[in-house]
């Protein structure tokens, strides 16, 4: 006679003995801390400023409500291609944590002013200035300078170009603008704009045929009244394309306005290393500091073959970088398209902006704002004033 509550089938017995089992007590969920989630955000390396993002002080607000956490990433530089990377990364580390089910990152850019040169007052409406300068001519330091400024504001940064070479005006050409700069007061004008960025140039001012005879202290008043009578509407960086040599305007420069920092353009030939350095060292004499080296046509590819050619030299921006203890930030190829899309008002960075030469441009955009953003703040602004009343 069979058990009570057992049938004949061998694989209901299996069933029903399972069934009988004492159940276990289920585990209480972990919960994980804020020092936990902290110790995972080390592990989350920006690849812009090569620091963790505790160390770089990008972590911000952490929070933990149970198995659900969020964090704020702060970045000081323009960030729209990195936002999303970054965010993903930071996700996967905190969601490998025991016990985290959901994540919240907010990811996002805060681009503050930044200390310049001592004795030299901010600007209204800039909060950053970078001057990009050679000491030699033809080295294509307008060129970079423009596709600099294009990049920073592909990163989503508030950018203007500011043409300081007085004497040959480049970039009206390069950014394709015409026509007269707009006057509202009769002192002031507003700047041009071309391809997202404002710009001032004397070369919208006069007919491009036209030669500047003037002497040094006409071209340094055109220089100053043309930082300072321009309405810069809230720059995040405002790029200086300077003159070749170390003349009067590069003191007028380095003497009344507001630098944040340089960076020097080359290519790898002696001779262009040699007046490079000397711009470099110029810098360094009045306080402003170097961002990094540019060094432009460092290779040559032949388009029809894919033969590299080193046509000016080899590593000579690299060597310089390491002379003077600054940074290598990248090295432009000599590229028919680099030239071609300048001369046509549509720069690399907006003719081909998913390119490998605009990829090049923007990286080294990034590392100079993040050079920057690493500097100390300006606090100029800050300071409260002190009113002493007779009581």
């Amino acid at each position: 006679m069979k058990p009570p509550g057992v049938s004949g089938d061998p694989r209901a017995v299996r069933l029903e003995s399972r069934s009988l089992k004492t159940p276990q007590p289920q585990r209480a969920a972990m919960s994980v801390t804020v020092e936990q989630v902290n110790e995972a955000l080390k592990g989350v390396v920006d690849p812009n400023t090569r620091k963790d993002l505790v160390s770089g002080r990008e972590a911000r607000n952490v929070r933990v409500d149970g198995a659900n956490v969020s964090v704020d990433v702060e970045l000081g530089y323009p960030a729209r291609s990195q936002v999303e990377p970054i965010r993903a990364a930071v996700v996967d580390a905190l969601r490998a944590l025991p016990g985290v089910a959901n994540v919240s990152a907010n990811v996002y850019q805060k681009i503050v002013s930044h200390a310049v040169q001592r004795g030299v007052k901010t600007l209204p409406g800039v909060k950053n200035i970078i001057a990009v300068a050679s000491g030699k001519g033809g080295v294509g330091k307008s060129t970079t300078a423009v596709n600099l400024a294009l990049a920073l504001a592909a990163e989503g940064a508030s950018v203007g170009v500011l043409d300081a070479d007085i004497y040959g005006p480049s970039q009206p050409m390069m950014l394709g603008i015409t026509g007269r700069p707009e006057s509202h007061d009769g002192k002031t004008m507003e700047p041009m704009e071309g391809h997202g960025i404002q710009a001032s140039s004397i070369g919208f001012m006069i007919d491009p045929d036209t030669p500047m005879v003037w002497r040094g202290p006409m071209v340094t008043q055109a220089l100053e009244q043309l930082l300072r009578s321009t309405n810069w509407r809230d720059l995040d960086y405002l790029v200086v394309d300077m003159p070749p040599g170390t003349g009067d305007i590069h003191l007028t420069l380095a003497q009344k306005i507001p630098v944040t920092g340089a960076v020097i353009v080359t290519t790898p030939q002696d001779i262009a290393l040699l007046d490079a350095r000397k711009g470099l060292k110029m810098f360094e004499k009045v306080g402003i500091p170097i961002l990094g080296i540019v060094e432009n046509m460092a290779l040559h590819v032949c388009s029809n073959c894919g033969h590299v050619e080193h046509v000016f030299g080899q590593g000579g921006g690299e060597r310089m970088s390491k002379d003077y203890d600054v940074e290598y930030l990248g090295g432009l190829p000599l590229d028919i398209r680099i030239r071609e899309q300048a001369d046509s008002g549509r720069p690399t960075v907006v003719a081909d902006p998913d390119g490998p030469i605009a990829a090049v441009y923007r990286e080294i955009a990034r590392r100079v704002a993040v050079k920057i953003a690493e500097k100390a703040r300006d606090m100029s602004l800050k300071i409260p004033s002190i009113v002493v009343q007779n009581s």
